[in-house]
């Protein structure tokens, strides 16, 4: 009788090895220990409230027109443009490729173009620049806009994603196991998935693009003020409606100290960012005036979703909830909001619908299914209306709570997901309570008001304007998407 072959015996040793090797990785990848300094939440701060400063990006129609209340990116450039001793920026997207089908706002070069000025105006201006690496395409080319920076002095890092936890569990076991060992530079000859204009990437780049996480964080901080994003300065998403505050004082400490983290990670040089010392001499901590004041925390990361919960938990009968957000998906968060509607708090939801991104039509991935799931409650408590968007987005992602003795803002960079609130990304935002009638409080009601009742123009629509006849397809869509961990939210 003829012996087989050895290998061919073993094979099923061979399989189980590659399978526990794989499980093994997968499960390192997706709960290592987190970098030092990452899910961060600083400390509570009191600042009076006319040093925090409530700021939108709003597109909405008019008497037939579509018509722009932007200022996001007119206040990030003036607080470059006033920075004496220090600047260092955290932003997500900041290019200028788009599919060229409409007249977009210049605002990466504005950007890019106004660092510059400042860094040759003030030859000792220290400038930290951290990014993510989807403005190389994932190494494929270099930034345009960082270039230019690069050369005149300013401290740029891309991200060390790698050290990130995977959200991605099936596919980037695969990946680190193998793929990441061929690189990622090269010539690049396939279309590049950011936008026509944009140079053409490696097999690999898409390879890499494929772990879905991304250092997401929209952050600018100088000596004199800090500013808390969901924008990003990126040239396609120049129609987006936004939102940003602004902040002074002490609380600056704790937003570069998050900074100062991912660039240690990242193997930044760390002497390119002003020394504690520095930091302490030329940050002037904020003056009780006499009038109102407001708490402020940064956080970062999971502590959003912890405290975004607790934000609601805490919400009573009678009480208000506000709810502006470009994804909704985190179960922690629905089952909060669906717990608080229970208990006669009046929650109202104005979402994106999720019909476009990058120029490419969607299926209302998860906003749709989700808003389905809250309104089949029948729940008298819960209102959703929908955002009238074009062929932009309702980008804008936060929460307002709004009590009888005191109210409480959250906003930033997070969306309502997993990818974003359980420690997959890098996010930050800034949380705020105060007196309900402090003018951040009030500035953030009149925001909510305007859109929900379109005041003086079209902001939003009634839920059942997106609801189509396959709300249960798109259910099933997202829950398999969710269960193979393959989402793109």
């Amino acid at each position: 009788m003829k012996k087989r072959p050895w290998y061919k015996k073993k094979r099923w040793v061979i399989g189980l090895a590659i399978v526990i090797l794989l499980s093994s990785i997968m499960f390192y990848q997706r709960t290592k220990p987190l970098p030092d300094g990452i899910s961060y939440a600083g400390a509570i701060h009191s600042i009076p409230e006319e040093d925090v400063e409530f700021i939108y990006d709003l597109t909405y129609q008019k008497d037939g027109k579509e018509e722009y209340d932007h200022s996001i990116f007119d206040e990030v450039n003036k607080t470059v443009s006033e920075a004496e001793d220090f600047l260092i920026l955290d932003l997500f997207l900041f290019n200028g490729y788009t599919k060229n089908d409409r007249n977009y706002p210049k605002i990466s070069e504005e950007l890019s173009k106004t660092i510059q000025e400042r860094m040759r105006e003030k030859p000792d201006l220290k400038v930290v620049f951290i990014s993510d690496d989807v403005n190389t395409t994932y190494g494929s080319h270099t930034a345009d806009q960082l270039e230019p920076l690069k050369e005149l002095g300013a401290e740029v890092i891309f991200t060390d994603l790698d050290r990130l936890r995977d959200p991605n569990l099936l596919y980037s076991g695969v990946w680190r196991a193998g793929i990441q060992w061929f690189g990622q530079k090269g010539n690049g000859w396939l279309p590049n998935p950011m936008a026509p204009s944009a140079p053409e990437v490696t097999a690999r780049s898409y390879l890499k693009l494929l772990n879905v996480k991304a250092n997401h964080r929209k952050v600018v901080i100088s000596e004199k003020e800090g500013m808390v994003l969901s924008a990003n300065p990126h040239d396609a998403s120049g129609f987006h409606s936004n939102i940003a505050f602004r902040v002074k004082g002490d609380i600056l400490k704790d937003m570069i100290k998050a900074e100062k983290a991912v660039a240690a990670f990242s193997g930044g040089d760390m002497k390119a960012f002003p020394s504690d010392k520095e930091v302490d001499d030329l940050i002037t901590p904020t003056q009780a005036s006499g009038g109102k004041e407001v708490k402020a925390q940064i956080l970062t990361e999971r502590k959003v979703q912890t405290n975004v919960v607790k934000a609601l938990d805490k919400a009573k009968e009678g009480d208000e909830v506000w709810i502006g957000m470009f994804y909704l998906a985190d179960r922690d968060i629905i089952d909060a909001i669906e717990n608080a509607a229970d208990r006669k708090v009046d929650v109202r939801i104005v979402l994106d619908p999720n019909q476009n991104a990058f120029g490419q039509e969607k299926i209302g991935l998860p906003n749709l299914p989700i808003a389905s799931e809250l309104n089949k409650l029948d729940n008298e408590h819960i209102s959703i209306r929908w955002y009238n968007t074009n062929k932009e987005q309702f980008h804008t992602k936060f929460i307002y709570v709004k009590g009888k003795e005191s109210s409480t803002v959250i906003g930033g960079s997070s969306n309502y997901t997993s990818r974003n609130l359980d420690d997959y990304n890098l996010e930050e935002n800034i949380l705020f309570t105060g007196a309900p009638d402090s003018r951040l409080m009030t500035d953030v009601d009149d925001y909510f008001q305007r859109i929900w009742n379109n005041e003086n123009g079209t902001y939003t629509v009634e839920y059942k304007k997106y609801q189509d006849k396959l709300p249960i397809f798109k259910y099933i869509m997202y829950v398999l998407q969710k269960v193979f961990q393959v989402t793109t939210y």
